[in-house]
């Protein structure tokens, strides 16, 4: 029930209980204009009821409905702010995470390339002590040698984890001849090193002590392909080295 309702009810409830205090009044022999008076009264009081505007109430009402959604948009605006925040401060913390991490992983990296490079220097200076070693050391000077003796000379000579790379080459090259020459090149020995002079480099009794040779081309692998390894992945794409 409207507040308008609820004045007229009690607007209507006043003039009835003011219609019967009349007739009480009449039959007690109350005088006619104490009725008179509260008739008029009541009519009265209806008439300032009936000044209000009737849509007051809506606009009220209205007023506050409108109050009430401005309040719930000021509290969404809010919570999705908030939101908003949360988001990017969890955003914030995972960027960092994955920059911290990239950090440790480049640092990781460039120790395991450090690492990898100091082995690698190692290797070489161990196969170039294996030469040098080789050089100075003694194998008995025979007038020749067969197939067996030589390849024994090349398993001490040739890293355990290379000879079979260098094994390959020199059976395609010369079948394990250290007097194995090439008629038109001039290529010469178990390697075929061309021009066969460049094995001087590890010894002046190159043409006739396999040592030498195997020494000479251990070397010439090294140095050119890192290992006989690579200079037999060389070999089998263009069928020399």
């Amino acid at each position: 029930m409207s507040r308008i309702s609820v004045r007229g009810f009690a607007v209507a409830s006043a003039t009835a209980v003011t219609t019967v205090g009349a007739v009480v009044g009449v039959a007690s022999g109350d005088p006619q204009t104490t009725s008179n008076d509260n008739f008029e009264a009541t009519a009265a009081d209806m008439t300032l009821l009936a000044d209000i505007p009737a849509g007051q109430q809506a606009q009220v009402q209205t007023a506050s409905l409108t109050q009430q959604a401005d309040a719930q948009a000021a509290a969404a605006d809010s919570s999705a702010r908030k939101s908003a925040e949360e988001s990017a401060r969890i955003q914030a913390a995972k960027d960092a995470t994955a920059k911290k991490q990239a950090a440790e992983d480049e640092v990781k990296r460039k120790a395991e390339e450090a690492e990898q490079k100091k082995k690698d220097a190692e290797e070489r200076a161990s196969r170039s002590e294996v030469r040098s070693t080789a050089t100075a050391g003694s194998f008995p000077q025979q007038a020749s040698y067969t197939v067996a003796e030589v390849q024994a000379m090349a398993r001490q000579l040739v890293p355990a984890d290379q000879f079979q790379c260098f094994s390959n080459i020199v059976n395609h090259e010369s079948t394990w001849n250290y007097k194995a020459q090439n008629p038109s090149s001039g290529a010469y020995g178990l390697v075929q090193a061309l021009p066969a002079s460049k094995m001087s480099s590890a010894g002046a009794d190159w043409q006739t002590n396999p040592a030498t040779q195997i020494k000479w081309g251990l070397g010439y692998m090294n140095d050119r392909y890192q290992s006989p390894c690579g200079a037999w992945s060389f070999w089998q794409a263009n069928h020399y080295y």
